[in-house]
Order: structure tokens, then sequence, then C-alpha cells
């Protein structure tokens, strides 16, 4: 299979070539930047250590960084090294009237390397299912479907709270995990990470605060910093949050500045793969009424989870709970098809926010998995889905385990929480080099450090020749300290 571009292992240095070996180093740093692989506030690798790794002297690297800096593209800070610089159009944005907390250097990185072109071997640090693993015969017949359905809908806006069809199964789907939603309580999105944008931008003003689950979800941090909202990061352990912390946290912040909302992943949190107990969803809910903050229930992978697991929009009944669904982790992340379920009181204004940013949802597709959701088909793929990710998974976690990699939560779900030893940021830029896209650790907390952690996905993993080059990537970095 072919790789993405960005993902095509370096090649060496040429001394034949028509530009100097400094002016190759640079050119290569150049791309990767404007690229956005190399994110801003990222470390360039130390002197030496470039200097190893494409076999130049460390001169050739100093005169390299040189031309780096002379363009504008990185800034040296006094021992430490060379960082990326932003764009001067970006310094100025991250300079807002209100609050705002530190974004994750790479969120989007993970998000650009989704876009691979067809064919493309997938990477161990992304989010999705490999593409073999779909179905896409299903989707094709359920679009045909649709399509001879639709009649003259095609023709006009669909209903703005979403194709009724499609909501009163989505409605039949909740039931199934404790979740009495009536079709008028549910609004489609655009995918999920709209709904909870949708969601955010209803209950929120700039300059509030949002408590979020640490570790967490990379691109959640970056979406709230960028909206204007105060993160208050909870740790996250294997039950789920941290309720004495969580506590302290709300009563540490002035009467005025309290937490208006807590965004959780409760079951397969990502990425520790974690489900919420249900001891802990109980005092998670006398929190919230304690305090008045509302949750949002981020439900992403629930076709990968047993449908028993306990969710707090069935314990709370939609009370102050809104709960928050898609179908990209397990139908095609190309539909788009995400939904709100959230108390009646709050459904006007979900749908007023909705209008605002999408006008309505596309009615085709939201019948195509309407079909899907009442034959029963989406439940016979996920079945399937389950079954391959459960072998998948003890296959990457045997071969985690043979190359020197422990697991600092249990293996569940779609991705791991892998100890490397060493520190990942750095070791995902030799990983890149050889061809490889890896998560490090410190995309998932709130405010940037040094971790010897990463995120994988199972369902990726399964190459023995990737353990082999992070076992050889390791073997060259000094464990962090």
């Amino acid at each position: 299979m072919s790789r993405p571009a960005h993902a095509l292992p370096a090649a060496p240095l040429s001394r034949g070539a028509d530009s100097t070996l400094t002016e190759q180093l640079a050119a290569r740093f150049a791309e990767r930047i404007r690229a956005r692989l190399l994110a801003p506030g990222a470390r360039l690798p130390s002197v030496r250590e470039c200097a190893r790794r494409h076999a130049v002297s460390p001169t050739t690297v100093v005169a390299a960084y040189d031309q780096l800096l002379a363009q504008g593209l990185v800034e040296a800070r006094a021992q430490r090294g060379f960082f990326v610089r932003a764009p001067l159009g970006e310094a100025a944005a991250r300079r807002p009237a209100a609050p705002r907390s530190p974004v994750p250097v790479s969120a989007t990185t993970l998000i650009r390397g989704m876009f691979q072109p067809p064919g493309a071997q997938t990477m161990p640090g992304l989010g999705t299912l490999p593409v073999e693993w779909l179905d896409a015969p299903l989707l094709a017949a359920a679009m045909r479907k649709a399509g001879a359905q639709l009649g003259r809908g095609a023709l006009q806006y669909g209903e703005p709270a979403g194709e009724a069809r499609l909501r009163r199964a989505l409605a039949a789907r909740l039931a199934e995990h404790g979740i009495n939603a009536g079709g008028e309580q549910i609004v489609t999105t655009v995918g999920a990470t709209h709904a909870l944008d949708i969601v955010t931008r209803t209950l929120l003003k700039p300059g509030e605060s949002v408590l979020v689950d640490e570790p967490g979800w990379s691109v959640e941090y970056a979406r709230l910093a960028a909206l204007g909202m105060r993160v208050l990061p909870v740790p996250r352990g294997p039950e789920g949050p941290d309720l004495a912390a969580m506590q302290r946290l709300i009563e540490a912040q002035p009467e005025a500045a309290r937490p208006r909302l807590y965004v959780t992943v409760s079951v397969l949190h990502n990425p520790t793969g974690a489900s919420l107990s249900l001891q802990s969803a109980h005092k998670v809910l006398q929190l919230a009424q304690a305090h008045d903050f509302a949750i949002v229930e981020d439900d992403t992978y629930a076709h990968l989870a047993p449908a028993h697991l306990p969710r707090l929009a069935a314990l709370d009944a939609l009370e102050r709970t809104v709960y928050v669904g898609g179908f990209s982790k397990i139908l095609t992340p190309s539909w788009r098809v995400g939904y709100i379920a959230a108390p009646a009181r709050w459904v006007d204004r979900l749908i007023d926010t909705k209008l605002l940013s999408t006008l309505t949802t596309p009615a085709h597709t939201e019948l195509a998995l309407a079909h899907c959701l009442e034959q029963g088909l989406l439940r016979r793929h996920a079945e399937r889905v389950q079954r391959l990710l459960a072998a998948a998974r003890e296959r990457s976690v045997a071969l985690a385990r043979a190359h020197g990699c422990r697991f600092a939560a249990e293996p569940r779900g779609l991705f791991g929480w892998v100890d490397t030893g060493v520190d990942t940021e750095r070791l995902a830029q030799a990983m890149h080099d050889d061809g490889w896209l890896i998560a490090p650790g410190a995309l998932f907390h709130a405010t940037h450090r040094p971790t010897t952690l990463m995120r994988i996905n199972f369902a990726t993993t399964q190459d023995t020749r990737f353990w082999q080059a992070l076992q050889r990537a390791r073997d060259a970095l000094k464990p962090l300290s």
C-alpha cells in the first residue's frame, strides 16, 4: 500500500545534489512546518540528535537552523533549543480578550492525518478503523434505498431538527441504553464534533469555565480553547473522574467563575479505554446537582462497547445531561451524521444554534442511516467489527509488550494508553522520519507536559514493522527521567 506523502520515510540527504546539505535539511524542516506536521510550539531535535539522524555534521545542522530562523519559521530559546514559531496571523489570533487555556501544540496534526488518500496505510496514531473493516456495499445499498424514498424532499431543505424517521430510529437505539428520549428531544448534526460544538455554543459564553477529563481528547481541548472557554482539567482514572479533585477544582473558583459544564467520554474513554463505573456516575450527578453545572456525555464509541455499561444520561433521565453520539467510528467517517439528545427545555435553543451553523443536515444521508438502524444492518455490522477489534487488540497488546512497552491502563475498546519509557514527542518525530504517525501523550493533556505515554489504535497496530521501528527509535532516545 502507498502511504500519504507526509508519512513517507525521509530520503537520505544527497551529497551529489545541486543544493547543499544545509539547504536540503532546512527545506525538509520548512516543508513540514508549512504543512503543519510540525505545529507551532514543537521543539526541533537537538543539534547533536539531528546530525546523527541525518548523517551530517553538527555545523550543517546549525547552519540549517539558522536558515529557518532567517525565514521566521523557528525561534531559538536560550538553553532550550529551537522551536517552531506560529505564523503572524495565528500569533495575533491567540491574544483574545477572553481568557483562554493552552491548546495542545499538535491537535490539528491528528486531524490532518485523517485525510489520507485511498489505499494509504493507516497510521497507529489515528482514531479511525481500517477501511477493509467497513462495509462499502452496505453503505451503497442504504444510499440507493434512501434515494428512492427521498422524492421531492431532495429539492428542499431538510427539517431543522433533522429527518424525523432517523430521530425515531435514534430514540429506539437510545432506549437500549436506558435513555428515554422521544424523537422531539433529538437534534441531528454533521457528526459528533459538530454536536459538541452546538452544545457548547448554546450553553456557554466565551470566558466561562468547562470541566474536562485529563487525559482527554486533544481536539476537544483545542476546540474549547478556540471558543474562549476556560478549560479546567480533572484527572481521569479507571473508574471515572477523580471526584475529590473535581470538587476541589470547582470550589477553588470564584462563585461567578464556577464551571457551567462538564464534558466527558463515559464509555471507552479516549485515550485510556476506561468506562465510568455506576458508583462514580451517581457521584458525578450529585456534584452536578450540588454545583449547578450541566454534563455533556460524548458516547462516540458506543457501537464498540457493551450496551449494558452505565450512561449518565440514563441515570439522569436527561435532566441536566446532554447526550452526544455519532457514526464515523463504526460506519464511515465520510457520512458525517451525529446527534444530540437533550432536555426538552434546551431543544429549541440547540436547533437555533444548528440553523446558524449549517441551516439543516442532509436528509439523504440521514434516511440511509435510518434504514441501517431500522433493518438491524448497523447492529450486525457492529457485532462483526467488535469481533475484529477484540482479535486486533489481543495481537497489538502482545506486540507492544514483546517490544518493551507496558500499558498504563487496562487495554479495552479501540485505544491503548501505552508507556514507552521515553519522551513521546521526541519519539513521534523519530517515528515520522521512519514513516509512522503516532499520537504522543502530551496531546491528551490540557496543559502541555513531557510524558512517556502515547495513544495507539488497536485496529491499526498489528504490523510488526511498526513495533520494530518503535523499538529502534526508543533505543536511540534517552529515557525521560
